[in-house]
This record gives C-alpha cells, sequence and structure tokens, in this order.
C-alpha cells in the first residue's frame, strides 16, 4: 500500500510541472499583451489631445486644394510650438460669429491670408496685404466673390488674430463674413490629405 500510494504521490507531482508552468506562461502572456495593449490606447488618445488628429471636409469651401469627403491629418504641435504662417491651412473652432446657414458647425478649415499686423482689401477679383498684391502660389478659384474693406479702411489684423479665407473664393463663408479669428481658436496645421488614397499626399 505504501508503494502504491509513493507511486500516485509521485505521479500527481510530475505531471501538475508541465500544467504550472503553461499557466504561469499563459498569465505572463496575458500580462504582457494587456501591458502593451494599455501602453497603446494611452499613446493613442496623447498623440490625438496633443499631437494629431483626422478631420473630414463637409464642405466644397477650400476647393480645389480640399475636395467633400478628404481626410486630412491635423499637426497641433506646430501651432503649438510653431508660428502661424500667410499660406498655412488651419483648421480652428468656429467662431461664434459664424453664420453661414446650413446646419451648425464646430470646426472650419481655411487658408490664412492675414496675419496680426497685416492691413488688407481688395480690389476687384485681387487682394492686396500691407499694399502689395497678395501672392497665392496655390489652386484657388475665382472670382474673389465678398470683397474685403478697401484700401481707403482695410481690415487691420489685431494681435494674435488671423484672417481667413476659403480657397474657393466666391464659395467660402470665412472672415470676410465673420471677422478674425484668435490664435487660441486654431487647433493645429493641415498638412496631410489621408483619403481618398487617390489623391494622398501633403497639403
Amino acid at each position: 500500500m505504501s508503494e502504491i500510494g509513493s507511486k500516485e504521490l509521485v505521479d500527481d507531482g510530475t505531471a501538475a510541472v508541465p500544467v504550472v508552468v503553461k499557466h504561469r506562461k499563459l498569465q505572463h502572456f496575458l500580462v504582457e499583451w494587456g501591458i502593451i495593449l494599455v501602453v497603446a490606447l494611452l499613446v493613442s488618445v496623447g498623440l490625438r489631445t496633443y499631437a494629431f488628429q483626422t478631420f473630414f471636409i463637409p464642405s466644397g469651401s477650400m476647393e480645389p486644394t480640399l475636395q467633400i469627403g478628404d481626410r486630412i491629418i491635423v499637426d497641433k504641435l506646430a501651432v503649438d510650438w510653431g508660428t502661424i504662417h500667410r499660406g498655412d491651412i488651419l483648421v480652428f473652432k468656429a467662431p461664434p460669429t459664424e453664420n453661414c446657414g446650413g446646419a451648425p458647425v464646430t470646426d472650419l478649415v481655411k487658408r490664412v491670408v492675414g496675419i496680426p499686423g497685416d492691413h488688407i482689401y481688395s480690389v476687384g477679383n485681387t487682394i492686396y496685404v500691407n499694399g502689395q498684391k497678395f501672392n497665392e502660389n496655390w489652386s484657388h478659384t475665382e472670382p474673389l466673390g465678398n470683397a474685403i474693406a478697401t484700401a481707403n479702411n482695410p481690415v487691420v489684423v489685431a494681435p494674435h488674430h488671423y484672417f481667413m479665407m476659403g480657397d474657393n473664393h466666391s464659395d467660402s463663408c470665412d472672415s470676410r463674413m465673420w471677422g478674425t479669428i484668435t490664435r487660441s481658436e486654431v487647433i493645429g496645421k493641415a498638412f496631410f490629405r489621408v483619403w481618398p488614397l487617390t489623391r494622398v499626399g501633403f497639403l
């Protein structure tokens, strides 16, 4: 009886060893992947909150540069740590004075035409910035549509403000209607189109 009892104990012990090892390996594997997923989620949330964010283009106000249905990536750090220049495409919170009809929107995308200190006006289809013809070296549509003040009474862009316009000049509700935006309203600079695949590339 003692021999059989000893044999049973030995058999049970040797059989338990690989089961325990496998169980520990599974636990280790699950913990590792759990940590990886949590870190990936935190990085993703952090990047979206502080660095990059995607946006969908719902209107044609930025045509031909941005088409309806395009998806773009916005660089938030370029505004937080960089400088805003004329010609930059910005995504920003819709100003309180924005009232161009249609469904309410929370965010807008337009191009910077005037930076702090600029004097802006238009004559016909020509935009003047600080008395000089504004060189729009990007695709845009004419005619200009709504005028931008006059030479005798130009728009003067205040400190930390920006004058924004859509590239589709005659079909864009922009700073000509609702005034300039503040730097604090800017979400980031649009710099890359990720959709559609046929038009993927830098802006």
